[in-house]
């Protein structure tokens, strides 16, 4: 008989019912003869009761036998609980006292128990992924992730978008995200790359007329790993013909605020906060800040020079910049051991040090500033700088006297740091969303001494901007946009070069030479002389965003069958060395030593 109900499903209304239940043992406990079964499916747990004056002496032995995990068929007749029913379970109003059972699949002793409270490493529970999948949350997350998706579907779908799907393997072109790179058999020394995004593909289709593109797309990279990074990922990949930057935003608004919506019953902002990159740096150090807290980060560098300080004054003597931020109220819980540790952590973003001062008591007083910066400050400067960073008893200052690059990675990281750990500022379900737009095209890149493009070479520059690419391409700011959600880009995208001759002058701005532009990305130029309309578009994190919907410390719970931060997967135990005999059908030689797994 198959199963007539779910471990979720029974509720007083079935009281005299007979069902048929299948499921796993959750646990099981003997009281004095009869015997109670928590059984459990991915719906809820239902309690059955095996009584041997009910289900008689066979079935109730089987009972004795039965173990953690093993997976069993019950039918029986659903009974009120009364008054000791479980008001902590969805099925808790009832149990069902068991007629027949039948052992479906016995299981072996799971290498961790299968419940919230048991705190298990993140080794074992990738190695049995398949016994992980069975926990409440891993559960919910997944399926919070199948509700998303058919959100964004359904959202979408309404606003006459087209469900498009790109080819995965492609061309490899170097110069962006490290491509995965897939050998050709038939084609003997060449090589595809796995797509890093549909990118190219939907800019494409609407040069072919498909004015509103979607996809749920798989992109790989091979990059170094994060919680929040993986080699394989899913983004929600959209594209849009004649609009502007206005236009793909509202979009991408109305998106998130249908996902909150069905998925969380929250009512998001009908307008989203929008902030220009350079206004994300100056303020928050950051170009994803997290609004949750304030700390907003005051620039000094007017200051400076005429703060006594040397090393503020010979930071921008050397052309950087001298900035502050405010921990208000902060002194009792940063101790002398907290600040050296937060100096430390400076550091690790390009800091030589981290000037602090703690105020204890009236900010008029001279020995109420305390701290390694405090005795160096002269009286005047000390009262223009209270004034600026409204100063008050208790606050913490946070310098940073450097380049503009390092000052902004250090005290953006800092802030954070204050944020969300040693201050805990931050909640999890406070939703702080803002736009970031207008970042500069090119950034520079210590790596390969040379100019690279921010978001990608697809970008559009501001139409005033375009005579820049020749003559002054570091001052170019792009048509780009990044969705901002407590400090993590969940989206980003771009107004797309639609003319080849605007392409052509990006590509020369990059280094790329009219032969290597051919070379790599002759289809796309070609494509653009046939009348391409303008368009743009953006991808969201897909694994990001439920991560976040779930309140989840890594994306790594919110993916089925994740890697590792080394990218390994440890079920299945790969990536693993290959046959000589497949390398040798792929005219593939490796020189890489076998080497144990990492």
């Amino acid at each position: 008989m198959k199963r007539t109900h779910t471990c979720g499903d029974l509720r007083a209304a079935h009281v005299d019912q007979t069902v048929t239940l299948c499921g796993w043992v959750h646990n099981r406990r003997d009281h004095g003869g009869i015997i109670f079964l928590d059984l459990r499916d991915r719906y809820g747990l239902t309690q059955v009761t095996l009584d041997p004056d009910i289900c008689g002496k066979e079935v109730h032995e089987l009972g004795n036998r039965v173990r953690s995990e093993w997976v069993l068929q019950i039918t029986g007749k659903v009974t009120s609980r009364g008054d000791k029913k479980n008001p902590n379970l969805a099925t808790g109003e009832i149990e069902v006292f068991v007629k027949d059972l039948v052992v479906l699949n016995k299981a072996e002793t799971p290498p961790f128990e299968i419940a919230e409270h048991i705190k298990v490493g993140e080794e074992p529970r990738l190695k049995s992924r398949y016994l992980d999948l069975r926990r409440p949350t891993m559960q919910h997350n997944l399926i919070t992730r199948h509700r998303v998706t058919k959100v964004v579907r359904d959202y979408f779908d309404e606003h006459r978008f087209l469900e498009i799907e790109t080819p995965t393997l492609c061309k490899y072109t170097p110069g962006g995200a490290r491509n995965f790179l897939v050998p050709s058999r038939l084609h003997q020394g060449s090589f595809y790359a796995l797509a890093e995004s549909p990118q190219l593909f939907k800019q494409l289709l609407m040069v072919g007329g498909y004015d509103r593109y979607l996809q749920i797309a798989r992109c790989y990279r091979d990059e170094d790993l994060r919680n929040d990074r993986q080699p394989e990922f899913t983004q929600i990949d959209v594209e849009m013909s004649f609009i502007d930057m206005d236009d793909i935003m509202d979009i991408g608004e109305g998106m998130a605020r249908a996902v909150w919506k069905t998925i969380l019953g929250v009512d998001l902002p009908a307008k989203f906060r929008r902030m220009t990159w350079a206004e994300g740096m100056l303020k928050y150090g950051s170009d994803k800040p997290d609004l949750r807290y304030g700390m907003e980060i005051v620039d000094l560098t007017d200051w400076a020079p005429t703060s006594g300080f040397s090393v503020f004054q010979k930071a921008v003597e050397a052309g950087g910049v001298v900035r502050a931020l405010n921990a208000k109220k902060a002194t009792e819980i940063l101790s002398r051991r907290t600040l050296d540790t937060l100096t430390e952590f400076a550091k690790g973003y390009g800091a030589k040090g981290l000037a602090w001062i703690k105020i204890g008591g009236d900010p008029s007083k001279a020995e109420s500033w305390q701290g390694p910066a405090a005795k160096n400050i002269t009286e005047a400067a000390r009262i223009e700088l209270a004034k600026r960073m409204n100063v008050e008893d208790g606050d913490v200052l946070f310098f940073g006297a450097d380049s503009f690059k390092v000052v902004c990675a250090t005290l953006g990281a800092v802030r954070v740091e204050l944020g969300t750990k040693l201050l805990k500022l931050a909640r999890g379900d406070d939703w702080q969303f803002l736009w970031i737009h207008s970042a500069p095209a090119f950034e520079w890149s210590d790596e390969s001494q040379a100019l690279v493009a921010n978001h990608h070479p697809f970008t559009a520059p501001y139409d005033d901007h375009v005579d820049l690419l020749a003559s002054d391409p570091a001052k170019v700011l792009s048509k780009s946009y990044d969705m901002v959600l407590n400090g993590n880009e969940i989206g980003g995208g771009s107004i797309r070069i639609h003319d080849s001759a605007t392409q052509s002058k990006v590509f020369k701005a990059l280094g790329i030479s009219d032969e290597d532009a051919q070379k790599k990305f002759g289809f796309l130029l070609h494509a653009l002389s046939f009348g391409a309309p303008p368009h743009g578009g953006m991808a969201f994190g897909l694994d990001r965003m439920i991560m976040l919907i779930c309140q989840s410390d890594s994306i790594r719970d919110v993916i089925a069958f994740p890697k590792t931060q080394r990218g390994r997967d440890e079920m299945l135990d790969c990536p693993t060395v290959v046959s000589d005999r497949q390398l040798k059908e792929l005219a593939l030689v490796t020189a890489a030593p076998v080497v144990a797994k990492a």
